[in-house]
């Protein structure tokens, strides 16, 4: 089955579908707008009433609340953001909510923080709130909970809640909607007087230079092209595809499912990683990194092993046990882990045996620093 074919029927076979749309489609210069929101509601109701189960991302929230202040109040720095999504969230979802009713669908605002997914136990009651909620045919509008999240705590941006949404409703398909057409073929910004095409497939995202396609990023939003690749790319190792495609056009999600060939698809890769370790490797930031040698390299790379002691080279940042680190070969991150030990006591045994670890810490050690169960390769950082 070729790429073209697989798509096909992925998008036949598709249950439960993650759609994310950000403030550049969402908004014009006079805030929300009606008729875009009015179309991917209309949309949303027919995938829903052809037994599909949908969770919508949503952006907007500050775009829609910066238009209700007007030019009379200033918003400036973090707090007036948060001010802003403050003020236009309950009016985004007042317009979803008229919207949805005239097609008999209920709809359900879920706000997230990372500090929602970062514990496995709050990952697992958001995980049972959604199958709840899909189980009722409810359409969960899900955003990034603007008005309080601190930096610690922000997910990026909805591509990056998207992403990790995939694993939380065990989705089968992504959809990115954009302002542009697709994904250009070429970095527009070194190309301004060419006529890009766009990508029609993109069979392997772990290996495309995303530097050096992407450019920039939108004016009201977060995200851009860059950030989107980056989610498909996570997505991809769950054995998820992304579609990317214009939503400011009309019926384009319906498009795309009636066979046109629009916007970009993005394959899954062929050897999905576990769910467990998606949610390992994504749940928060890294807390430092860890530089290996060659013969470590080889042994994660291209053996699965664990990571030892003997094949650290270096140590930075500072962490505790339990930790998410980097680990970093020639200078690239080639893989995140959950970490056996502190950083301090990394610093003391690397580059050691066993025998040595033991001479240093006592018998009551772990013999590797990092399990290749709490170890994932080609990470998406």
């Amino acid at each position: 089955m070729n790429t073209a074919e697989q798509k096909i029927k992925t998008l036949e076979t598709a249950k439960c579908i993650i759609i994310k749309v950000g403030s550049a489609v969402l908004t014009d210069e006079n805030g929300l707008s009606f008729p875009v929101l009015e179309n991917l509601v209309s949309q949303i109701a027919y995938l829903h009433k052809q037994g599909k189960k949908v969770c919508l991302v949503s952006s907007g929230a500050v775009a829609a609340g910066k238009k209700v202040l007007g030019n009379e109040f200033k918003i400036e720095g973090l707090a007036g953001k948060q001010g802003a999504a403050a003020i236009g969230q309950g009016r985004l979802m007042r317009e979803y909510e008229e919207l949805f009713q005239k097609h008999n669908i209920l709809c359900a605002q879920i706000l997230l923080t990372r500090d929602d997914v970062r514990s496995r136990e709050r990952f697992l009651n958001a995980k049972n709130t959604f199958q709840q909620l899909l189980q009722w045919n409810v359409v969960p509008i899900v955003n990034e909970n603007d008005t309080v999240v601190i930096h610690e705590l922000k997910f990026g941006d909805n591509d990056a809640l998207a992403s990790l949404l995939c694993n939380i409703v065990e989705a089968d398909l992504s959809i990115n909607l954009t302002s542009t057409k697709g994904v250009l073929a070429k970095n527009p910004l070194q190309y301004p007087n060419e006529d890009i095409p766009i990508m029609e497939f993109i069979e392997d995202i772990q290996n495309l230079n995303l530097d050096e396609l992407c450019g920039g990023k939108t004016s009201v939003g977060t995200g851009g092209m860059f950030s989107k690749l980056f989610s498909a790319r996570r997505t991809a190792q769950l054995g998820v595809p992304t579609l990317i495609i214009p939503g400011k056009v009309p019926n384009i999600i319906l498009q795309a499912f009636q066979g046109e060939k629009i916007g970009t698809w993005i394959c899954p890769t062929k050897s999905p990683i576990s769910r467990r370790k998606y949610w390992l490797a994504y749940r928060t930031d890294t807390q430092g990194t860890i530089t290996i040698d060659d013969g470590a390299y080889i042994a994660l790379n291209e053996k699965g092993k664990s990571l030892l002691p003997g094949g650290i080279i270096n140590i930075e940042g500072n962490f505790g046990v339990g930790a998410l680190v980097a680990i970093l070969y020639n200078n690239k991150k080639i893989a995140v882990g959950l970490s056996n030990y502190t950083s301090n006591d990394l610093k003391k045994i690397k580059g050691l045996s066993r025998i040595e670890v033991a001479a240093i810490l006592g018998n009551a050690h772990y013999p590797e620093v990092i399990h290749r169960d709490n170890l994932l390769l080609h990470a998406a950082i």
